[in-house]
């Protein structure tokens, strides 16, 4: 398969622990979705806490390395990352060092959903406080 990018050449690699398609020129890496969600999982695998992978997204003049068709951008899970994909669910194409900033995301949505969740027990908790018989009781006893 040719690179999208420059026209090198995709080769089979072991990267980061994932088989990949790796351009021997820009370093570039083409994932299938599998792929993809493997690389995320390193960090956070929780799927259906991800948020959504694709909202949006423009054609642009690169080709798929497996059908030909352009290639699409977006950006990732809403973030100011850009990728770009084939429509026809071939792959995602990473331009070199991105697949770290993927990770840098999902971290950063793992720690975000770490806080939410002890926000709500938090909350929770208050709110279960606020019924108790002896803090309804405290409270009446001020206005005596």
């Amino acid at each position: 398969m040719k690179c999208p990018k420059c026209e090198g050449v995709l080769e089979k690699q072991m990267h980061m622990g994932i088989e990949v398609d790796q351009c021997d020129t820009c370093k570039g890496i083409w994932l299938e979705l599998a792929e993809l969600d493997q690389l995320e999982d390193e960090v956070f695998d929780e799927d259906e806490l991800k948020g959504s992978l694709i909202l949006r997204s423009v054609e642009t003049e690169h080709k798929c390395p497996d059908c030909g068709r352009p290639l699409k951008r977006f950006h990732y899970r809403l973030n100011d990352l850009e990728l770009e994909y084939c429509e026809e669910e071939h792959g995602f194409w990473l331009d070199e060092g991105e697949e770290k900033r993927i990770l840098e995301i999902m971290k950063k949505r793992s720690k975000d959903m770490d806080r939410k969740f002890a926000a709500e027990a938090s909350w929770g908790q208050t709110l279960r406080g606020l019924k108790s018989k002896s803090l309804i009781h405290k409270i009446k006893g001020l206005f005596k």
